[in-house]
């Protein structure tokens, strides 16, 4: 079976997130930025998951350019979480260099799928 190295990443980063919600919740009793970067941060696995399975070529890049958006909305709330002491540098180092990692992935998959739809 090959490797998908974007959807396994983004996966991974998804559970990142959703320990990240918890221990922002339950350490730091913050409830509304927690929200937003869960939101934005396991949509983008998710989105992954669906582009997996478009309908079309186009439909593919429609899906992955959706997960590119929602990555550079993660990485909004990972700075706006740092930036406000929520996030320790080690953690925020971490996370920061992950998503950084799949907005790369994404936005060099994104450019060879338009480039081949336009073949």
């Amino acid at each position: 079976m090959k490797e998908n190295i974007l959807k396994d990443k983004s996966y991974l980063f998804s559970v990142r997130i959703v320990n990240l919600s918890q221990f922002l919740v339950k350490e730091k009793k913050e409830f509304v930025l927690s929200k937003q970067i869960l939101r934005s941060g396991t949509s983008v696995g998710a989105n992954i998951r669906e582009a997996e399975y478009g309908q079309s070529k186009a439909d593919f890049i429609h899906k992955l350019s959706i997960s590119l958006k929602e990555a550079n909305e993660t990485e909004y709330w990972l700075d706006l979480l740092f930036d406000t002491n929520y996030l320790e540098d080690k953690l925020y180092n971490s996370l920061k260099n992950d998503i950084k990692e799949l907005l790369r992935l994404l936005i060099s998959i994104i450019k060879k799928s338009k480039s081949n739809l336009r073949k």
